[in-house]
């Protein structure tokens, strides 16, 4: 069984959002084809067959949600030091060409949110920047060419 690496806080968002789904989506879509089926004949209800495929949604992402889970490996920062980039490690980067500094924090897959410099362990910029250190340069392999950065920061939380 792989293990998949996440944060505490990306956990707890995982088991609030099957919580949900279990305490209000499921129910909510219970009824919804209730009412719908309620309406008569089924082969030609659009209703009913469009609860059914909310229903399917919903029961398909309580699967996913709990396999996830079950499968987590919550990576505690702090015990794998501050002196380099690791996972969950915050990081402070300057573009070398751009003189743009900018900093992500390295999570797990289902905690990326590039729109919040939240990045995926797995991503090109976040498996560039494993391993190095404040003074270390870090270059990306990006589609439009190559990007350099330095590491000015590392902070684990």
């Amino acid at each position: 069984m792989n293990r998949i690496p996440m944060t505490k806080k990306g956990l707890e968002k995982l088991k609030n959002e099957l919580d949900h789904y279990k305490a209000v989506e499921r129910p909510r879509v219970k009824e919804e084809v209730a009412v719908a089926r309620a309406h008569g004949d089924l082969k030609e209800n659009a209703e009913y067959h469009a609860a059914r495929d909310k229903q399917s949604f919903v029961e398909g992402r309580i699967e996913e949600l709990e396999d996830k889970i079950g499968r987590a490996e919550v990576i505690d920062s702090s015990k794998l030091g501050n002196d380099k980039v690791v996972f969950g490690a915050t990081v402070s980067l300057l573009n070398l060409e751009t003189d743009e500094e900018i900093r992500y924090t390295i999570v797990g897959d289902d905690e990326a949110d590039y729109k919040n410099n939240m990045l995926a362990v797995t991503s090109p910029i976040a498996q560039s920047l494993i391993g190095k250190r404040v003074g270390d340069e870090a270059v990306v392999h990006a589609p439009k060419g190559n990007v350099e950065y330095e590491i000015l920061a590392i902070t684990i939380e």
